[in-house]
């Protein structure tokens, strides 16, 4: 691993997060609310979360038209499942790359191309979680002055507001100004090894083709509503496990606890979102005074129920391409490397 710091980084705040919504709590309460959850409404809420990934290869298909129309639904699914199996089981988020590797290896796209549409699905990722995370604030069951983690909510709400902002502002610059933009970025990647600089670039430029999206409002509108799809239906998948953990709320409790999970589970950790996917269900269903070892026991099971399916899926689809840990664990420009090579 040539950035093991990374990893170190990721095991330390999984660490940080597991002894937190630990503690203070029983052991015994947490084991002894999964082994009485209906494993039923379990099940299907898995499945429910599992369906999620048909969704995102669809949605993907909209955001690659861009830069490659014409893929295929079957190598987007593949590839979408292989990227999370690599994030289950690998540090430093190597899905991230490993997934549009994984879609160079079946379809005459690039790497750097089909990275680049994943920025583009991350920021509207971010702006449909966010527009159901504020219709849940707006619901009338949810609670005055809220806080999370001993912050008021309404700054950490202003604090991705400003991010958000300020990736907006960002894309909008690039549309309007690109060749300025890209002429100081060649400057600003000049620091690094020539192979690096040059994938930075390619990736840049690639993400400059993804953002056509945005001057397609046909496609935009498709993207935009396979995006709201998408975390509706995660949203639902947990909303039927908090009953199946006898939590019995609304439905915009489901849309909170799924943005607090979002926002979680981007910060470094482990492999597989362990401890933040956790700290942002039990700080999600705290805001709303749910029993902390019904929630803890909640998280445990909907992580683990969910970790399986998708990566034996990806694990599968991996073996079929030929694709071994080997191929991704030495880091970006090796990932970058077998794929031009693929696309020889």
């Amino acid at each position: 691993m040539r950035h093991p710091w990374r990893a170190v980084l990721g095991f330390g705040v999984t660490a940080l997060l597991i002894w937190w919504v630990f503690r203070g709590t029983d052991v015994p309460e947490v084991w002894a609310e999964i082994q009485g959850a209906n494993f039923w409404l379990l099940g299907l809420a898995v499945a429910i979360a599992t369906s999620n990934y048909v969704l995102r290869s669809i949605r993907w298909g909209y955001l690659l038209h861009p830069i490659q129309s014409g893929t295929s639904f079957r190598s987007r699914f593949a590839a979408v499942n292989i990227g999370f199996m690599a994030t289950n089981l690998l540090p430093a988020r190597a899905g991230e790359l490993v997934r549009p590797y994984a879609l160079s290896r079946m379809e005459p796209v690039s790497m750097s191309g089909a990275f680049g549409s994943l920025v583009v699905e991350r920021f509207l990722d971010a702006l449909t979680i966010l527009a159901l995370v504020f219709v849940a604030l707006s619901a009338p069951g949810f609670p005055d002055q809220a806080v999370v983690s001993g912050v008021s909510l309404e700054v950490w709400i202003r604090g991705v507001m400003v991010v958000l902002g300020g990736v907006l502002l960002f894309m909008v610059l690039l549309l309007l100004f690109p060749k300025p933009l890209v002429s100081f970025a060649e400057k600003v990647v000049g620091i690094f090894p020539g192979r690096i600089s040059r994938f930075l670039l390619d990736v840049l430029e690639a993400f400059l083709d993804g953002l056509g999206v945005f001057q397609r409002p046909a496609l935009l509108l498709r993207a935009g509503l396979w995006s709201l799809a998408i975390w509706v239906v995660q949203s639902l998948a947990f909303w039927v496990a908090f009953f199946a953990f006898g939590i019995d709320v609304s439905f915009d409790v489901a849309l909170f606890v799924n943005g607090m999970v979002a926002l979680a589970v981007a910060a470094p950790a482990a492999p597989g979102f362990v401890g933040t996917f956790h700290a942002g269900v039990v700080a999600g269903l705290g805001v709303y005074a749910a029993p902390p070892a019904a929630a803890l026991g909640l998280a445990f099971g909907l992580h683990l129920g969910g970790f399986i399916p998708v990566t034996i899926i990806g694990v599968y689809y991996a073996w079929k391409l030929g694709i071994s840990f080997g191929d991704v664990k030495g880091g970006e420009p090796r990932i970058d490397g077998a794929a031009a090579e693929a696309s020889d």
